[in-house]
């Protein structure tokens, strides 16, 4: 039996899954929850979890930092991202930072249950189109994107800036001080060549970088 945790900020999302595994006698949903704290919560606790699906961006600390701090709570968790993004970059970050898979949001049902018994089993899984993409930008050696060379804590900060999160906000919820969300904010503009927040805005969007941009 897969013993599955959701993760999800939107409870369509999550009634939706609830029920496609309900016709699906291998897999059972023990447990979900909207944010990263609901997440720990739920991996602090003597429930036995087998896999852990979850979206890419929600409130509080999400993405790769997210991901980092499950694997610390525990370690042979698989994990499968469950996501709208599709920039190879940030898969492939996912994948580095722990993820044993990633499938696209936009995918048949069918495929889902595919990708989450593969990863439960212990495989790795990646969505085709996502595949493909990274393929061809290594072919065509297409590093240069600007997003490619943030650190993992800029991009963070990168996602929380264009979603209208101010300096105090992103610092207590990173929990890091005012004074470092401001260094990695200048250094994230330098590198991606910014002017203001509107560039920012205007390349999340166009890139489709994160979730909660292109929905909001």
């Amino acid at each position: 039996m897969i013993r599955v945790l959701i993760a999800d900020d939107h409870a369509v999302v999550r009634q939706g899954l609830k029920m496609i595994f309900a016709l699906c006698p291998d897999i059972e949903v023990l447990a979900e929850a909207v944010d990263g704290d609901g997440i720990i919560q739920h991996l602090r606790g003597t429930t036995d979890f087998n896999l852990l699906l979850m979206d890419m961006n929600m409130p509080g600390v999400s993405g790769i930092g997210l991901i980092e701090r499950i694997k610390m709570c525990r370690k042979t968790l698989p994990i499968l991202v469950f996501s709208m993004q599709n920039d190879p970059h940030i898969v492939v970050r996912a994948l580095k930072s722990g993820a044993s898979g990633y499938i696209a949001k936009d995918k048949d049902p069918a495929i889902l249950l595919e990708a989450i018994r593969k990863v439960a089993d212990g495989g790795k899984y990646i969505d085709p189109v996502v595949a493909e993409q990274m393929v061809f930008e290594g072919l065509s050696n297409e590093q240069s994107v600007p997003h490619a060379h943030l650190s993992d804590r800029e991009l963070e900060v990168f996602r929380l800036l264009v979603v209208g999160k101010g300096v105090n906000e992103i610092a207590d919820q990173l929990i890091i001080s005012n004074k470092t969300v401001s260094s990695h904010k200048k250094r994230l503009m330098e590198k991606m060549h910014f002017s203001g927040m509107a560039d920012l805005m205007r390349y999340a969007v166009q890139r489709r970088l994160f979730d909660d941009v292109n929905q909001g």
